[in-house]
């Protein structure tokens, strides 16, 4: 619970019940034009704790994410694995006999490179499109139906 108390989550604390308050407070002074006869306000009226309810659920889940973190923590384990050798193999391993869950989520993206046509072959097509694309970059003044190929 202390991870709860660092001036990071006392802003968060102090900014969701700013806005929760304002905006029951918005929604309470819509239904008081809606009653003075604005039927346009009842919309409003409904949106505006909606909104609150919105700002709570988020607050919400960013504690629970935030103690499930701090339940985890990281491992001694973990931390020597990445040091030495191949880190994805080695840290792997150290993560499983640590019995430390992976979070799920979306990783680092992957460079892969393909080559068309199996061993390192190059495409035709694609060659030809390359040298009509240098063409184009070599001649900055030239239309594309100037290309001579």
């Amino acid at each position: 619970m202390k991870r709860l108390w660092t001036p990071a989550w006392i802003a968060r604390h102090v900014a969701m019940v700013v806005l929760v308050t304002a905006f029951l407070a918005l929604g309470w002074w819509q239904v008081s034009r809606a009653a003075a006869g604005n039927a346009i306000s009842w919309g409003y009226a409904v949106e505006w704790p909606i909104f609150a309810g919105f700002v709570v659920f988020v607050w919400w889940r960013e504690v629970r994410h935030a103690l499930r973190d701090a339940e985890a923590g990281p491992t001694a384990a973990v931390s020597e694995a990445s040091e030495a050798g191949d880190p994805t193999v080695e840290r792997a391993e150290a993560v499983e006999a640590a019995g430390v869950r992976p979070r799920p989520g979306i990783g680092r993206p992957v460079r892969v490179t393909r080559t068309v046509g199996g061993h390192g072959e190059e495409d035709a097509e694609l060659a030809a499109y390359n040298r009509y694309l240098s063409w184009l970059n070599a001649n900055p003044g030239a239309k594309p139906g100037d290309y001579p190929g």
